[in-house]
């Protein structure tokens, strides 16, 4: 149906763990999709044998080593043998509600950029794939997930070649995903948010790949390069601009008045690139955003 790809930290301790998890799952979809790992990090090469998916080995890097967004998708989709090509994080578990998901969606919108929110869930080390594991995933992640605000985006289903330049951002590090929504709607590419009708799980870790840990991957000189390639607030976009929602009883498009004040707010913040006065008041309502949107 369509090729998976990813850039995986080093398979080692908690993170090889969490890892190993998330591409066992994807191995385990129907229909099974064809699947790339990107980079030579420590385990790829071993990971991609044992799991029998595919490595393309070569990325470019930046200075400080950390692989490059554009560079990522570049290879992957010279790789791909499919033409719908699916980006996602290498902790992300997948159950079988994704693909439904996906061949729903396009069937009806063919030429479409799906993306959606996490559950992030406590899990220490390697799963058990036992007949009933999904089952047993749903009720702890109903137990003890926490489904993250509409900022934070893990996963993009997308045709393959739309994104023309992708600007060098830095992976791990903030923005770039926004970037991603920010793009798609500058293009009349529709935007379908898939939460309501997939459970797609994060595994929790630590950031000890960084020197800094959690303030140097989120909060670094990387991190503000990032934001700076994707253009500040005026292109922070989030699942709050896609226009359509999957509900688990169809597509529906999204219509006033939930869309209004959303509206005005991206009026409000596009008139901030021209009088700098107005970015604090931006600020402020996008806290205030985050914190109104969190709940399902």
């Amino acid at each position: 149906m369509f090729s998976i790809f990813t850039c995986p930290k080093p398979f080692r301790g908690h993170f090889g763990e969490i890892q190993r998890n998330a591409i066992r799952s994807w191995t385990l979809l129907y229909p099974t999709p064809e699947i790339l790992l990107i980079g030579s990090e420590q385990g790829t090469r071993e990971v991609a044998l044992e799991f029998g998916v595919r490595q393309i080995p070569f990325v470019k890097r930046n200075a400080s080593g950390t692989p490059l967004v554009n560079s990522i998708f570049e290879e992957a989709e010279k790789a791909a043998a499919k033409e719908v090509m699916c980006y996602l994080n290498a902790d992300i578990l997948l159950l079988s509600d994704f693909m439904r998901a996906v061949k729903q969606v396009r069937s009806e919108l063919p030429r479409s950029l799906m993306v959606g929110r996490r559950w992030n869930l406590e899990v220490s080390g390697a799963l058990e794939f036992e007949e009933g594991w999904e089952q047993a995933l749903r009720k702890q992640v109903a137990q003890q997930g926490k489904l993250v605000p509409h900022f934070f985006i893990d996963y993009f289903i997308f045709p393959k070649g739309v994104w023309g330049e992708i600007p060098p951002f830095a992976i791990g590090r903030p923005a770039w995903d926004n970037w991603i929504i920010y793009r798609a709607c500058q293009m009349g590419l529709p935007v379908v948010d898939l939460t309501p009708a997939v459970k797609v799980i994060h595994q929790n870790h630590e950031y000890s790949h960084h020197p800094q840990g959690w303030t140097g991957a989120m909060r670094g000189e990387e991190s503000r390069r990032n934001i700076a390639l994707a253009g500040e607030v005026a292109h922070a976009y989030s699942l709050l601009d896609a226009q359509y929602v999957l509900m688990p009883r169809g597509l529906k498009q999204k219509f006033p008045p939930y869309y209004v004040p959303f509206y005005l707010y991206r009026r409000l913040v596009a008139l901030s690139t021209s009088q700098p006065a107005l970015k604090p008041l931006v600020h402020f309502i996008r806290r205030i955003g985050v914190r109104f949107f969190s709940n399902p």
